[in-house]
C-alpha cells in the first residue's frame, strides 16, 4: 500500500524522489540538509496525529519544520512539514490570537494590526510564530513586556503517544512549562493562544554609523542603555554592509554600527533620550521617526533568505570601557573577520520574574552577544572559529549564562543546554521528558533526553 494512502492525510505526503520533496525541505538555514525518509505537508492536526503514529510504528525520530529558523539538526526519520497550517483566530475582546503551526510574523501582525493590536513578536518578519514562542521569544518591545512564552495561554499539542491535548498552565502545567522554551523536545504544536498587545504607534527605526565614529557610538551606547527606561527596547549591530545595489550608498560595503530603537512613548520624549546617541558622533542615516504599529518588523530591517549561517551567544553583564574596546577589538571592526555582531539590551521585564510560564533559562543578564556569519560566504568552520574567539574573549564581563532562544543549528553541545537553562532547570526537563517521550521520539532538535536513573538525561 501507498503510504500516503496508508497515512490517510489531509495534506500530501512526499518521499525521496518524489516531485516537491525536496522543495519541501528547503528551509531558512542552509548550513542544515534534511534525509527524511518521509515528509508529511500537515493541513491538520490529524495529519499530525497521524504521522506520529506511523513513525512510532516503524521505529523512527520525528521532526518538525515550518520555516527553518529554528534551531535544528538533519532529520533522518519522519518530518512533518506545518507551513500549511496558516489559520489565524483573533480574538479582540480578551486581546488573544490563536494561530496555527505554519503562520509567520509578518502575517499574525497583519491581522492583528486592524483591530489595533500587535503581537509581541522579534525581528524577523518571516520566522515561524509557534516556533519563536516555543523557543521563548524575544520581542522589539520586550524590556516592556518580557518574553513572549510568558504570554501564551495554551497550546494544542500532538504528544508521543498519538494524542491530541490542549495543554495549558492549568491542565498540565509541568508540560506546559517544559514546552514553552525548549521548543519541540515534548510533542508537535499544532497550534497555540497567546496574548497581544494595544498599539497603534511607536516611535522606531535606526542610528547608522559608520567609519571612525562606530567606536564612539558603541561607547555611548553602552552607556546610554543604562539610562533609560523599560518602555525603550534597543540593540546595536556591528557588521560590514554588502556591496550591492540595493543597500543605501552611504552603507554600502562599509563597516556599520546600527542602532536599533523600540520607543512606547512620544517622539519628543524619544528624541530626549536619544540625544545622548546623536550627540556621540555623526550617524550617516538617521531613520527613527513615529511609525504605524504595522510597520515594527522595519525596525531591523533583517534580509530574507534562504542564508547558510552558524551562530552564538553570551549574556553579559554591566559593560565598562574595557568590555567595549575588547568588544570592539574583537569584533570584525578593526580586523577582517566578516560576520556580525549584535549586542541587544535585556533588563526590564526581560529580568526575574515570579510569575513565569516558561523554562526561558536565565534572566540575569544586561545584554546578549549574539554573533553570526549570515551574510558573508564564510564556511561553517570558519565562522564557528571567528565567533569562539570573540565569545572568549569577552568571558570576563559573562554571566556564565547563554540564551537558548538563540542557539541555531546541528553544532549545539549538551553542555550549553545544561549552562542555557542552568542545571536545575535541565534536570526537570529530563524528568518531563521522560514522562512525556520516554523514548525520545522527539529527538531532531537540540534534545534534551529523558532521564534515566544512571543519570544519562
Amino acid at each position: 500500500m501507498d503510504v500516503s494512502t496508508q497515512l490517510k492525510t489531509r495534506g500530501p505526503v512526499f518521499t525521496p524522489g518524489h516531485a516537491g520533496y525536496a522543495s519541501e525541505l528547503a528551509g531558512y538555514n542552509r548550513l542544515i540538509t534534511h534525509r527524511p525518509t518521509l515528509v508529511v505537508g500537515a493541513r491538520h492536526a490529524t495529519d499530525v496525529v497521524a504521522a506520529v503514529r506511523y513513525a512510532t510504528e516503524i521505529g523512527q525520530s520525528v521532526g518538525v519544520q515550518a520555516t527553518g529558523h529554528g534551531p535544528s539538526v538533519p532529520a533522518d526519520g519522519v518530518l512533518i512539514s506545518t507551513r500549511r497550517m496558516r489559520h489565524i483566530e483573533v480574538h479582540p475582546g480578551d486581546r488573544t490570537v490563536t494561530v496555527g503551526a505554519g503562520v509567520v510574523s509578518r502575517d499574525i501582525l497583519a491581522a492583528l494590526v486592524p483591530h489595533g493590536l500587535v503581537p509581541l513578536g522579534g525581528s524577523s518578519p518571516d520566522v515561524g510564530v509557534v516556533g519563536y514562542h516555543l523557543g521563548g521569544g524575544i520581542p522589539l518591545l520586550g524590556r516592556r513586556f518580557g518574553y513572549a512564552a510568558d504570554r501564551v495561554r495554551s497550546l494544542e499539542v500532538v504528544t508521543a503517544d498519538g494524542q491530541q491535548r490542549t495543554v495549558t498552565v492549568e491542565s498540565e502545567p509541568e508540560l506546559f512549562w517544559a514546552m514553552l522554551g525548549c521548543r519541540g523536545n515534548f510533542g508537535v504544536v499544532t497550534a497555540l493562544t497567546t496574548e497581544v498587545i494595544p498599539l497603534a504607534t511607536l516611535v522606531g527605526g535606526g542610528l547608522w554609523f559608520t567609519g571612525d565614529a562606530i567606536a564612539p557610538a558603541l561607547r555611548t551606547y553602552v552607556e546610554w542603555s543604562a539610562t533609560v527606561p523599560e518602555e525603550m527596547s534597543s540593540s546595536v549591530l556591528l557588521m560590514r554592509m554588502p556591496d550591492l545595489n540595493g543597500v543605501p550608498e552611504p552603507l554600502r560595503g562599509r563597516r556599520i554600527a546600527h542602532v536599533r530603537i523600540a520607543y512606547l512613548g512620544d517622539p519628543g520624549t524619544a528624541n530626549r533620550l536619544l540625544h545622548p546617541l546623536r550627540a556621540a558622533a555623526p550617524a550617516v542615516m538617521d531613520t527613527v521617526d513615529e511609525l504605524p504599529a504595522s510597520q515594527l518588523a522595519s525596525i531591523h530591517g533583517e534580509p530574507p533568505g534562504p542564508v547558510t549561517f552558524e551562530a552564538r551567544n553570551t549574556l553579559l553583564g554591566r559593560l565598562d570601557a574595557v568590555a567595549v574596546d575588547r568588544l570592539l577589538d574583537h569584533a570584525g571592526v578593526a580586523g577582517d573577520d566578516d560576520y556580525l555582531v549584535e549586542l541587544r539590551h535585556l533588563g526590564g521585564a526581560f529580568g526575574p520574574s515570579a510569575s513565569s510560564r516558561a523554562v526561558i533559562g536565565r534572566r540575569d543578564g544586561e545584554f546578549i552577544l549574539y554573533t553570526g556569519s549570515r551574510l558573508h560566504p564564510l564556511t561553517g568552520d570558519e565562522a564557528a572559529s571567528a565567533q569562539d574567539h570573540l565569545h572568549r574573549a569577552m568571558l570576563p564581563w559573562s554571566t556564565g549564562g547563554i540564551t537558548p532562544a538563540f542557539l541555531s543549528g546541528p553544532r549545539v553541545t549538551t553542555s550549553q543546554l545544561r549552562t542555557g537553562y542552568g542545571d536545575g532547570d535541565y534536570r526537570r526537563l529530563t524528568e518531563i521528558k521522560a514522562t512525556w517521550d520516554p523514548d525520545n521520539l522527539f529527538r531532531i532538535n537540540h534534545n534534551v533526553p529523558p532521564y534515566t536513573p544512571r543519570g544519562r538525561g
